[in-house]
């Protein structure tokens, strides 16, 4: 199957908290979300966007998860929010229980989920985040699964 993407352009942290919330409402459980981009481009942000699209409440504080390694959010659905940035290697992931969340009822976001494709299933979506500026943003959301195909066509033409 060949993969889909659209590119959307931010010009603040709002614009891309509300482009993670249009992808946010449009997750069901068991989809995952990988989130890869440098330091400080926004995956945080575009999580917290994620959470406010799966019903987390607006007052929740969604943070990065860079020290507890997971943090997790109800909503309609589980949200667990993974930040893969401080692990070295596959043992010292799997130590930490990170796969089981992929197994789990709820929906996954991953920030540096590029460090760890053995892991990330392949049925996810990819949102690429770029810096354009101070905060501008070039988000890149791809899919080569069917039914993130599904979530991408149904954002893209909403």
């Amino acid at each position: 199957m060949n993969d889909i993407s659209f590119t959307s352009y931010t010009a603040s942290a709002d614009e891309t908290i509300s482009l993670g919330r249009k992808l946010g409402a449009a997750l069901k459980t068991g989809d995952v979300v990988a989130l890869v981009g440098e330091l400080g481009s926004g995956k945080t942000c575009f999580a917290k966007g994620l959470g406010l699209g799966l019903g987390v409440a607006s007052d929740t504080v969604i943070n990065s998860p860079s020290f507890s390694l997971v943090n997790e959010y109800e909503g309609r659905y589980p949200f667990y929010h993974i930040d893969g940035y401080r692990l070295e290697n596959l043992l010292e992931f799997l130590s930490a229980g990170l796969d089981h969340y992929f197994n789990m009822e709820g929906v996954v976001a991953m920030e540096w989920a590029d460090r760890w494709p053995e892991i990330l299933p392949d049925y996810n979506i990819r949102v690429e985040l770029m810096i354009e500026g101070e905060v501008n943003r070039k988000i890149t959301l791809t899919a080569n699964h069917p039914r993130a195909i599904e979530i991408l066509e149904e954002i893209k033409n909403a």
